[in-house]
């Protein structure tokens, strides 16, 4: 028998029973979606994240509490309160400073904001002056936050576009309203440009107010999240990292650095940290995914060994009539590939419309994986193989005079 005649009875054996072949098939297709939407949205969110830290500039360092991981001693960096209002006062007036152009603290909580009648969720930020220098704000409408403002603990507030959308409506300027936080009313005196983003990490989702009222009247927090500092230029970054790293440490009164209790880092440190957090998440998720592809396929073997059963009497004729083992082998492996194969090609339309879905309710890029179309094809074309073969061996085996005496 030659191959198209077998592809062609391949076919014909399948039709013939299509709701068992359409319920063979949506096994392979929801694992192959599966995973191909995950890849996509974790990629996606990857690419969103470094393109909008990328965006702050080559010349950003970031102070944060808590050491780096060294070994498997101290591994605690981010969760202590290690960083104050006066480090970062002392950063931007130390003599010892030369490399440094700006610096701001900032204090950062998730909280409700409420404007009438509206409200939402949304991140507050306290910060000072210097914040928007380093962060490359621009301003919509308004200012933006004052030294005089930070000295008076002023209850003035600069939003978000985003946030502004939420409050007030789009297209609407806030500038002289009223919102509040924390039950405690705060004027709003500017509205940033839009920097874009979206889902986990939106910018433009943001409510900025006076570090020393965040700290003194809103939250009652004597320490800082983060010290952002922004050097001169991207060829001074390593002496500022040096500059700031030692005068904190006299600062905090630790004689070694490798006693230190905070950490700094650059972009390029925060974007390789991000993106292997999202790396291993995406990983997980489609590990996950992946198991609905063994089960998948163990439905196939399953389907194809029923199917065996089924045609016991014409696989005995066959034989009788001259077949060769590997004639039946070919058989019944052609259609678990034909099966798995349509169920990989359908199961990458719907992963890429699914993916196409899910990026745009999230609001992340989304971002074309050749290696995980590749993965999804060749996975399919493996399944088919493996777990079409002991079928397929099976059926070759048969005895034609058993086969035939099969009621």
């Amino acid at each position: 028998m030659d191959f198209e005649e077998t592809l062609s009875t391949s076919f014909e054996a399948l039709i013939l029973n299509k709701t068992r072949t359409a319920l063979s098939v949506l096994g392979i297709v929801v694992g192959i979606a599966s995973v191909i939407a995950l890849i996509t949205l974790g990629q996606g969110s990857q690419k969103a994240i470094s393109d909008q830290i990328e965006s702050l500039g080559s010349n950003l360092l970031t102070v944060m509490p808590g050491a780096q991981v060294m070994g498997s001693v101290r591994s605690y960096m981010g969760s202590v309160t290690t960083l104050t209002y006066e480090d970062a006062k002392a950063i931007a007036k130390s003599p010892q400073i030369t490399a440094v152009e700006a610096v701001s603290a900032e204090l950062i909580r998730n909280t409700q904001v409420v404007a009438g009648r509206a409200n939402t969720n949304t991140m507050i930020t306290g910060v000072m002056p210097a914040y928007a220098q380093i962060r490359k704000l621009e301003m919509e409408s308004g200012v933006f936050i004052s030294q005089r403002d930070l000295d008076s603990q002023t209850k003035v507030a600069v939003l978000g576009p985003q946030t502004v959308s939420d409050l007030f409506g789009e297209g609407t300027d806030p500038v002289g309203e009223n919102i509040r936080i924390n039950k405690i009313n705060f004027r709003v005196v500017g509205v940033t440009e839009s920097k874009g983003g979206g889902g986990f990490f939106n910018q433009d989702d943001v409510v900025f107010i006076p570090l020393t009222t965040a700290q003194k009247q809103v939250f009652g927090q004597d320490h800082v999240n983060t010290i952002s500092i922004a050097a001169k230029n991207e060829e001074l970054m390593e002496q500022a990292q040096n500059e700031v790293g030692y005068l904190l440490l006299t600062l905090h009164n630790l004689p070694e650095p490798e006693q230190a209790d905070f950490s700094i880092m650059s972009q390029e440190d925060i974007i390789g940290a991000m993106t292997e957090v999202t790396s291993t998440f995406t990983a997980l998720l489609s590990g996950i995914a992946a198991i609905s592809l063994l089960v998948g396929g163990i439905g196939i073997m399953n389907i194809m060994l029923v199917t065996v059963i089924e045609r016991t009497r014409e696989i005995g004729l066959r034989k009788a009539l001259g077949a060769k083992k590997k004639d039946i082998v070919a058989q019944f492996l052609v259609e678990s590939v034909i099966l798995t194969g349509a169920g990989g090609l359908l199961g990458i339309i719907l992963g890429t419309l699914i993916s196409l879905a899910l990026v745009k309710m999230i609001g992340v890029p989304w971002t074309f994986s050749f290696n995980s179309y590749l993965l999804a094809s060749g996975v399919s074309a493996i399944i088919g193989i493996v777990f079409g073969f002991y079928p397929a061996y099976k059926a070759s085996n048969l005895s034609p005079i058993e086969a035939l005496r099969y009621e």
